[in-house]
Order: C-alpha cells, then sequence, then structure tokens
C-alpha cells in the first residue's frame, strides 16, 4: 500500500482482470448474432432469388413454346429436393467445422489444399457477383415502378452499396437487426400471396394479366432443356452455404443457432418455390419482358391494390440488401484465407467491433467497380451468376464424402450417400451453367478464378520466403550486445530536435546528429546556434555537391566510423500536422529518406513525430 492511498479488493489486479474480460464477452456478444437474426444477416441471399429463380426457369421453358411452362413444377421439385440435399449436408459441415470456412474448410481437409484454393476462388468470385446481382436487381424493380429513376440507376446502385457497407462496418449483429422488418414484411408477404393464391379459382380482378393460352397437347421439351431449365432455376439455391461459411458470428451454443438457422432458410426457400410454382402453372403465368413473374403471380392473388405495392416494394428492398449475405460470408473467409497465407494477414484483422474490416471493405470496391463496368445492368451479371457457389456446392459435398469415409461414424453410408447424390447434381448443374452460358459472359467467371489462384499461389510463396528468412520454423541463436549508435536528422534547433535527441539519449549507445545543408551561410547559422544551445552531442554537417538528402546521407551511414558499430538506429523527426489535409503542406523529406535508406542500407529507419497542439 502507498502511503496515502488505500487499495480495496475490488480493486485488484484479478478483480480489474475479470471485470475487463467480462465487459469483453459482453461486448462479443452483443456483436454476435441469433438464430432469427440469421436469417436478415446471411439468408437473404437465397430467400430473395424466389424473385428471380422461377422466371430463369419459365424463360428457358418458354423456348419450347407455351405447352413447356407445366414443366416448372416438376423441376421445382427437383431443385427443392437438392435443396434438402444441400441444408442437410451444410447443417454437417456447421456441426463437423464450427470455426466457419464452408466449402473452403470442408475441401482443405478431405481434398487438399488444391481443391480448397478452388474452393475459395469460386466462392470470392460469387460473393462480389452476388453484392452487385442483388443491387442491381433491386434498382432494376424500382426503376420499374418508377422509370423516370432509369437514368440515375448506377448512382442509386452506388447509393445502395455504401448505406449496406456502412452498417457491415457496424457491426454484422447491427446490419442483421436492421433488417429483420423488411426481411419480415417480404416473406409473410409472399406466404399471403401464395395462401391467396392457392383460395382464388380465377386472378383477382384488375390483376392485369394475361393468361398464357396453353394448348392441349404439351410440348415436347428435350432432355437438354429441362436441364438448363433445371440450371437456371438453381440460381435459387445460391446463398445455401453462407450460414456454414460464417458460424462464428452466432451467438453461443454457435453451432446448434448456426444449424437452426440453415432449417429455417431451407424450410421457407422450399414452401416458397413450391408455392410459386404451383400458382405459375394454376394461372398460366409466362415471362413478360415488362413485368416480372413474381409481380404478375402477386397481381392475380392480391389485385394491383395496397397488399400489391406492399409485396412489390418489399421485393425491391429485400433485393437490393441481399448482399448482406455477402458481407457476412466474405470477410470471414478471407479471415480464414489470411490465417492460411493465401491472402494478406491485413485481413484477419478485426475492429474493436467484431468486423473484419478490410474484407468488408474490399468486397464493396470490387462490387462497386463491377456495377460500374456494366452500368448496373442485371441482364449482363445473370450469365455469371451461381458458377462459383455450385462448384464450391460440389467440393464440400464430394469433400464430406471423404469425411464420412474415413471417420466412419454411425450410419457413415448414409451420410455419405446423401453427400455423393448432392455432389453428382451440383456438378451436373455446374457443367450445364458453363456450357450453357459461356459465351453470355460465364467465361469472365473460368478467367477470373485461375488468375484468384494464381495470386494465393504467389501471396503463399511470399510469405513462405519471408518465414525461412526470419527462421521461423528454428530457434535463434541468443541475442548478443554490441556498440550502437543512433544518428539523429537535423534541420534546425527546435523543441523538435530536442525531443528526438532526448529520445536517441534515453537509449543505450553513442549518439549523433548529422543535418544536410546545402547554403553556406544556413550551414553556419545552425553551427553557431547548435554551439550556443551545447546539447551534449556532436553535431555533424553533410555539404553536398547536388541538391540531394538521401545521397549523402548514404554515404555517411556507409562511412567506416559508423560501420564500425554493430547497431545503427536512424532517427528522423518531422512535424505530425493538426490535420490530415495539412499533410499536403509538409515538404515530405521525412517520407523520402525514409524510405531511401530502408532499401538501400542495413539501418534501423525510425520517423519520430512531432504533435503539434491542438487548436
Amino acid at each position: 500500500m502507498v502511503e496515502g492511498v488505500e487499495v480495496s479488493e475490488a480493486d485488484s489486479p484479478a478483480e480489474t482482470s475479470q471485470s475487463a474480460q467480462s465487459e469483453e464477452s459482453a461486448q462479443s456478444e452483443k456483436g454476435e448474432i441469433t438464430s432469427i437474426e440469421g436469417i436478415p444477416a446471411l439468408s437473404l441471399d437465397a430467400i430473395s432469388s424466389v424473385a428471380y429463380g422461377p422466371e430463369a426457369m419459365l424463360a428457358v421453358l418458354a423456348t419450347a413454346g407455351a405447352g413447356a411452362l407445366a414443366r416448372i413444377e416438376p423441376i421445382t421439385v427437383a431443385i427443392v429436393v437438392l435443396l434438402a440435399i444441400l441444408v442437410f449436408s451444410y447443417r454437417q459441415v456447421i456441426q463437423a467445422y464450427p470455426d466457419g470456412g464452408g466449402c473452403y474448410a470442408v475441401s482443405k481437409a478431405n481434398l487438399g489444399p488444391r481443391a480448397s484454393h478452388l474452393g475459395a476462388a469460386a466462392l470470392v468470385v460469387d460473393y462480389v457477383l452476388t453484392v452487385a446481382v442483388s443491387i442491381a436487381a433491386g434498382v432494376a424493380a424500382l426503376v420499374s415502378a418508377f422509370p423516370s429513376l432509369a437514368p440515375d440507376s448506377l448512382v442509386i446502385s452506388l447509393v445502395m452499396l455504401a448505406l449496406l457497407t456502412g452498417l457491415n462496418l457496424r457491426g454484422l449483429a447491427t446490419s442483421a437487426r436492421a433488417l429483420i422488418l423488411p426481411t419480415a414484411v417480404f416473406i409473410v408477404g409472399i406466404y399471403v400471396v401464395i395462401v391467396a393464391g392457392f383460395v382464388r379459382s380465377h386472378p383477382a380482378s384488375g390483376a392485369g394479366v394475361h393468361p398464357a393460352v396453353l394448348p392441349r397437347a404439351a410440348a415436347a421439351v428435350g432432355i437438354l432443356l429441362l436441364l438448363k431449365a433445371f440450371a437456371a432455376g438453381c440460381s435459387a439455391l445460391t446463398g445455401v452455404e453462407a450460414i456454414a461459411n460464417d458460424v462464428p458470428g452466432f451467438r453461443p451454443p454457435r453451432v446448434r443457432r448456426a444449424m437452426r438457422t440453415e432449417m429455417l432458410l431451407g424450410g421457407i426457400l422450399a414452401t416458397m418455390l413450391l408455392g410459386l410454382a404451383v400458382l405459375t402453372v394454376k394461372f398460366h403465368v409466362a415471362p413478360n419482358p415488362t413485368q416480372t413473374v413474381l409481380s404478375q403471380i402477386t397481381a392475380v392473388s392480391l389485385g394491383r391494390g395496397p397488399a400489391y405495392y406492399v409485396v412489390d416494394l418489399a421485393t425491391t428492398v429485400i433485393l437490393a440488401i441481399a448482399a448482406n449475405t455477402s458481407f457476412g460470408g466474405l470477410p470471414v473467409l478471407a479471415s480464414l484465407l489470411a490465417r492460411d497465407n493465401l491472402v494478406p494477414h491485413v485481413f484477419g484483422l478485426r475492429a474493436d467491433r467484431p468486423v473484419y474490416r478490410y474484407g468488408v471493405v474490399v468486397l464493396a470496391v470490387l462490387a462497386a467497380a463491377l456495377l460500374v463496368a456494366v452500368n448496373a445492368n442485371t441482364n449482363a451479371l445473370i450469365p455469371l451468376f451461381a458458377i462459383g457457389v455450385f462448384t464450391g456446392f460440389t467440393l464440400s459435398q464430394t469433400g464430406l464424402v471423404r469425411h464420412w469415409a474415413a471417420k466412419r461414424p454411425k450410419r457413415w453410408w448414409a451420410r455419405a450417400t446423401l453427400n455423393g447424390i448432392g455432389a453428382a447434381m451440383t456438378a451436373v448443374a455446374t457443367v450445364i451453367f458453363i456450357v450453357t452460358k459461356f459465351t453470355s459472359g460465364a467465361w469472365v467467371v473460368i478467367v477470373t478464378v485461375p488468375v484468384l489462384l494464381y495470386g494465393f499461389a504467389r501471396v503463399s510463396r511470399y510469405y513462405a520466403e519471408v518465414g525461412k528468412e526470419l527462421g521461423l520454423d528454428a530457434t535463434p541463436a541468443k541475442p548478443t550486445s554490441g556498440r550502437s549508435v543512433t544518428v539523429v536528422t537535423v534541420t534546425a534547433v527546435s523543441r523538435m530536435t530536442e525531443q528526438a535527441l532526448g529520445a536517441a539519449l534515453s537509449l543505450d549507445g553513442d549518439v549523433i546528429a548529422v543535418s544536410v545543408q546545402f547554403d553556406d551561410e544556413r550551414a553556419e547559422a545552425l553551427r553557431t546556434a547548435w554551439d550556443q544551445w551545447n546539447p551534449g552531442v556532436a553535431l555533424d554537417i553533410l555539404r553536398p555537391a547536388t541538391r540531394s538528402i538521401s545521397a549523402p546521407m548514404l554515404a555517411y551511414l556507409r562511412s567506416s566510423a559508423v560501420r564500425a558499430y554493430q547497431h545503427v538506429l536512424v532517427l528522423i523527426p518531422e512535424v505530425e500536422p493538426r490535420k490530415w489535409r495539412h499533410r499536403i503542406l509538409q515538404n515530405q523529406r521525412g517520407v523520402i529518406l525514409a524510405n531511401v535508406l530502408r532499401r538501400r542500407c542495413d539501418a534501423t529507419v525510425a520517423r519520430m513525430p512531432f504533435r503539434l497542439a491542438r487548436e
């Protein structure tokens, strides 16, 4: 106890540490999501796909004539079967790999590094495309209701992207809670549409929908066309994997909450797809260039009253914010890649809030570049969509087959069979996507994925070389002491010079002040001021023949007098402006000198800021 100061038990270091840990734990849990919050945070990509998945199938079937449109029902059943396989499979992924990563983690553990790198690259492409497609589709729906906004589509898209980025920089839980209301309105609205449609025997009055005329004999539909329609409809399954990718984002018990969210997603998406498919056939809805299929079904079921506009507006909002799935998944995936030395380590850093800030920002920048490149045109993005995620599906299912075969738990063969069927179905869908959409833009994905793989390899090689140079895998020799010197760069006698010399003198070893002067008069004035000040440190004034600062400093540091020291530290004091815009007013000599010295000599270089008093 210090005289005059009493320390209570509550103030002990142990109690303080426990209190800090408790506060940190509470803050961390506050930033994590529950099972219900997982739907708006990680599942909007999949749920919102009911707005374009059925339409994609109808667009393919319509090429065979109106009679082929009825085939949407069996195709939707097949897609729902695949959805069930994927949902149960990803529940197993969540349980087996609770640290997140989904396809990447499964492939890495069971298929080797090359397969895991392929899965990661495919998911990165898909996440970026998901953001761009979702926002572009949402803006397109908005423009359909308000045509005067058409010229500003790109600007509106970028504003929406900026708002989503801001929400996610504040934390996944914050964004999830902000999206609960519009998500609930959309889900309830779609179920109201389905129930009302089942009850009606004829379209609602004023629906404005003209049913397609179906021939008595159904049109002949070839197997290839059915497969193309199946592959197109599988775009409704994108986003199913996002929950498994971000298990650490859930509150404890994380695995149980994530598995529950996966089941909720599967149930909601399956019933919506089946209900809309039945209504499509019941009311003979066909593709329309001026009105979406979902809009037609809503009008048939509810009429064009207030309820219709509520559902339509909710659809617009959900399509725009479905990009939140990628903001939840890609930063976590990038953090895992950073941990494995495949991307820069900065992607593994988290801010005060549980947010991988750099992953969020890079995702936003890439999505913005893509939106600008296609002028926010959804049709230009759709051909690229889903290839990446279905590649991930295939790798994940195949990896789980090997996982069960190696672990052999109870009834492992049933699990392996389920995953094997899923792998085969998703592989077929992937091949169909690539073949049928290659010339429509899918080639971009085929080119981008190898580029990402090459980038992974180069980053990994760099970290391996650095690790070898640092000797991370070996025990280093014991450190030895030696003569050391701190060289302080000086421009004038000032308080900044005083602080720099004080810092240098606090270290062991000699201290030398060095100044580069180009003018005789200035050099003499500095010598006179230095001698009058007499700080107890020798001053060497360099007089170069040219106007270069770095060249004479390099020559000085390479001189025999300085090289006699085992350790050389160069301390460069510089003014730190009060405001960032004042940086342009500085001469930047310190930055330039530090960069040159770091590249061209062995001395340790440190820049010491002199902080100006705040106004």
